[in-house]
């Protein structure tokens, strides 16, 4: 469906050509009537009529098609003058983003711009719906792991979560055992000094670890005592999202979707989500919610970088298109491994770095994350061997010299890398310092140029696309 809209403009005519066109019968102040259509081309979407306009000057008008406006274009519009984004270039939009090409030839790769601080949002941030819920989120969101460490100062704290904030970032994310509930209470007090609108941004807690054994899992007592106890350390008078962060095996899951519930009614949060649930969980709950009329889960978070990518390429655009859950990556540099920051083993101040602190999670693949390296890392562990022989630390260098003709980090690639993922609706990144936050937003403006030769220079490097397997008829085996 197209509107049709009417553009005049005047050119200097004589008053007698005018009239003389205008006694030829010619309908030009009504475009529908008889006379205009059957002298229309029917194979054009345009249709010009002259009239005599103001002061003697004849008037061109032209019908013209255009499509519906659509808020959705918004998004490539920046939101000041100081963004720099150049119109002027040939570009094309596919699938929400912004695509320049580049001439054949073009060797020479243009340095990132530095982020400018204090000038509102960052080139390339963008606002999307998370999920099918009507939440807009930014793209890229401040994970709480490392600035809220035991290692980073208050102040140092205070400085990243401003750094964000100030640079377009809207949502962050926390968990209520990050150094032991320091995470929670550190933001509520960034939270009120600063005196920020709460509709400005998006607060997001994770729920299901205690520090004590005894106490973990989703039951209707541990999801209520944990909703409220984040509420008194975050100063707040909601949660935005409520992070559920395992499945419990332990626990029936209409306990879950119904506590849950129970917990947006209260006014306590607005919206509800998952963390590292499979997608037979998040069907499962679904399934509950729409059995015991409760509200949906809007989002699943996920892992989500070069060496783990089944999830998130195959199985979450099915669970969006299906159940309208949407997709928050984190780790999009493997903790830190990525950023190419140490060759011989875990950089300093990185989420990994800090894993061996956590190890009360109980978790076996975190223990040895914190002890070993992660499974993708380390000479010693089997895993980082692929199945085809190649050590990951090979490719790992591969990309580094990728990322150096790009004139940008290992860190930085990796970051565009997992916004190209159409499923990705926001990606989580950490840092220790806001000098490190700046690095990983100036990611936001290699995303154009990570052209269709870039993404298959790193498939090609990396060898390891996920693909669905084939469907399997049971009459053909009969």
């Amino acid at each position: 469906m197209a509107h049709q809209f009417w553009i005049g403009s005047y050119s200097p005519q004589s008053h007698g050509k005018s009239q003389q066109h205008d006694n030829h019968g010619s309908h030009h102040d009504f475009p529908h009537s008889p006379g205009h259509q059957g002298k229309s081309d029917r194979s054009t979407e345009k249709t010009s009529t002259t009239s005599l306009g103001p002061l003697g000057m004849e008037t061109v008008t032209t019908l013209c098609k255009a499509p519906i406006a659509s808020l959705d274009g918004l998004e490539d519009i920046p939101s000041n003058p100081s963004s720099g984004q150049d119109f002027g270039k040939e570009n094309f939009e596919t699938n929400g983003r912004m695509e320049t090409h580049v001439p054949n030839g073009h060797t020479s790769m243009p340095t990132l711009r530095p982020q400018s601080r204090g000038l509102g949002t960052a080139p390339g941030l963008k606002y999307r719906n998370l999920g099918k819920s009507g939440l807009r989120v930014s793209n890229l969101g401040l994970g709480t792991w490392v600035t809220f460490s035991s290692h980073i100062t208050d102040e140092q704290a205070e400085e990243v979560i401003a750094t964000a904030y100030e640079s377009g970032i809207n949502l962050f994310d926390l968990s209520e055992v990050y150094c032991g509930f320091r995470a929670e209470i550190l933001l509520g007090k960034v939270l009120r000094s600063r005196g920020w609108r709460r509709s400005s941004y998006v607060v997001t807690t994770k729920l299901f670890w205690s520090h004590k054994s005894e106490e973990r899992g989703l039951s209707r007592k541990h999801i209520i005592e944990s909703v409220r106890g984040s509420l008194e350390r975050l100063q707040l008078d909601y949660i935005d999202i409520i992070i559920v962060h395992k499945a419990d095996p332990m626990c029936p899951m209409e306990e879950v979707v119904r506590s849950m519930n129970h917990v947006i009614n209260s006014g306590w949060a607005m919206y509800w989500g998952t963390s590292r649930w499979s997608p037979a969980e998040i069907s499962e709950a679904y399934n509950n919610c729409r059995q015991f009329n409760c509200i949906t889960p809007i989002c699943e978070q996920t892992e989500y970088h070069y060496f783990q990518r089944e999830k998130t390429e195959l199985h979450m655009p099915e669970m969006y298109n299906k159940l309208g859950v949407g997709l928050i990556a984190w780790s999009p540099v493997l903790m830190g491994i990525i950023s190419g920051k140490s060759d011989d083993g875990i950089p300093s101040f990185t989420r990994a770095s800090f894993k061996k602190k956590y190890s009360s999670l109980n978790s076996a693949e975190e223990d040895s994350i914190g002890k070993e390296g992660p499974p993708w890392y380390g000479s010693g562990n089997p895993r980082h061997i692929s199945d085809d022989g190649k050590n990951n630390s090979d490719r790992l260098s591969e990309l580094a010299l990728l990322a150096e003709k790009m004139n940008c980090t290992s860190a930085q690639l990796s970051i565009a890398w997992a916004l190209k993922c159409d499923a990705v609706q926001c990606l989580l990144v950490g840092a220790a310092t806001s000098s490190q936050l700046h690095e990983q937003i100036q990611a936001l403006q290699l995303t154009t140029r990570l052209t269709t030769n870039m993404m298959n220079e790193i498939e090609r490097i990396l060898e390891n696309k996920p693909v669905r397997a084939p469907m399997i008829s049971t009459l053909a085996l009969r």
